[in-house]
């Protein structure tokens, strides 16, 4: 964006025609919208047994996505420079978050998780903010140190450092899918920066090893990984969960038995509309429909692939490493949560992006579409300025 437009008043930039990107917008509204159909189908039983209303967690979360859609409308009009500026106090917000929610008297714990603040009429699942936080701040911190990062190692381990503060303190919820996502992230990040491999390949033996003490010394994880490796030795107990989603995925078969036609939601499958929504779609979809959702979700990131790699084209390097951070948290979680659906990978406690039911997840997910759409309004503002400055043929001679 130019200089002026930058520095522009902030009632005169609501008058500033935006230049969105109309392709990743319609990837993003069609898994918002199908979403909520999705989960409209697969939280019916459930939502009717405990509440009495068969669309209560529907409306909830439509009003989520309402309230996600006016945040990522206010991203439109911010600066990216805005958040390249602030991402020290957003390092601090983020830390501030995940040590708020454990200490007594402000954590609500669920499910023996310790994972949420109530805020005003919802509980905001502190890992979610905390996430995009540590993104704009490592965005700016990959910019201002990439020397460092690309020849020294302590330019490696400052942000590995406080990755690990944040990660222990996710851990302590615990919340060990969201730990995961976010180092496999940040890890992402710094290797588009230019981070040294032999770097990479020190912090991965670390990681590795303490990934392994901490599954063989918490009886509730080593539950979780047995329970995964062979769910039919134990279906009804440790197993059941995989097992009824392994049931929902095989019933469906080619074309599905249709919409709201899902047997395993019916009290069998355990967090139908949560983490194993995907389960209930293929049951209702069946395996084309499968391969429709993955296909939606692919095409999203080969947008936010391109929208990276051409900011990185235009020198805007923070803008692109941030696109490459949000496009790799969202496309690792999504990968992560089919694959738990599939039993492909232990049970994470993850949501399937703008599908899942869950608040806190579908805002912050609309507010990154809201970053990203901003990014690209910006790379266009600054092209057709440069379009403009350029002197005509006619001009030239």
């Amino acid at each position: 964006m130019s200089l002026h437009s930058a520095t522009m008043p902030f009632p005169a930039r609501l008058r500033t025609p935006l230049r969105l990107d109309p392709v990743l917008l319609a990837f993003a509204t069609s898994l918002l919208l199908g979403g909520l159909v999705i989960m409209a189908s697969a939280s019916v039983s459930v939502s009717d047994d405990l509440t009495g209303n068969a669309f209560f967690y529907v409306e909830r979360q439509a009003v989520a996505a309402v309230m996600g859609g006016i945040a990522a409308c206010a991203c439109l009009y911010i600066p990216m420079q805005f958040w390249r500026s602030v991402g020290p106090l957003l390092l601090l917000a983020a830390l501030l978050l995940l040590t708020l929610v454990l200490l007594p008297g402000f954590g609500q714990t669920v499910n023996g998780s310790t994972r949420w603040l109530r805020v005003g009429v919802m509980n905001l699942q502190v890992s979610e903010p905390a996430r995009l936080c540590l993104l704009l701040y490592t965005a700016g911190y990959l910019v201002r140190q990439n020397k460092s990062l690309r020849e020294q190692f302590s330019g490696f381990l400052r942000p590995m450092l406080l990755l690990s503060v944040a990660c222990t303190l996710l851990l302590a919820e615990p919340d060990f899918g969201a730990a995961i996502v976010l180092l496999a992230t940040v890890l992402a990040m710094l290797f588009v920066a230019g981070a040294r491999f032999r770097d990479f390949f020190l912090f991965f033996s670390v990681a590795l090893v303490a990934m392994g003490i901490l599954a063989v010394t918490s009886q509730y994880r080593l539950q979780r990984l047995t329970g995964f490796l062979d769910p039919w030795s134990d279906p009804y107990d440790s197993g059941f969960q995989l097992t009824q989603s392994l049931i929902a995925i095989g019933r469906g078969e080619w074309f599905g038995v249709g919409l709201g036609g899902s047997v395993q939601k019916l009290f069998y499958l355990p967090e139908a509309h949560t983490d194993f929504v995907f389960a209930v779609f293929a049951e209702e979809f069946g395996l084309l429909g499968s391969l429709l959702l993955i296909g939606l979700f692919s095409a999203l990131l080969w947008r936010i692939a391109r929208l990276a790699m051409r900011a990185a084209h235009a020198e805007r390097f923070y803008e692109a490493y941030l696109a490459v951070g949000l496009g790799t948290w969202l496309g690792l979680q999504a990968f992560i949560n089919v694959g738990v659906n599939m039993g492909l990978l232990p049970t994470k406690g993850l949501t399937l992006p703008l599908i899942s039911y869950g608040r806190s997840s579908l805002i912050i997910t609309m507010i990154s579409i809201g970053l990203l759409l901003r990014i690209h309004h910006e790379l266009e503002t600054d092209a057709s300025a440069a379009n403009h400055r350029r002197p005509s043929r006619r001009g030239r001679r």
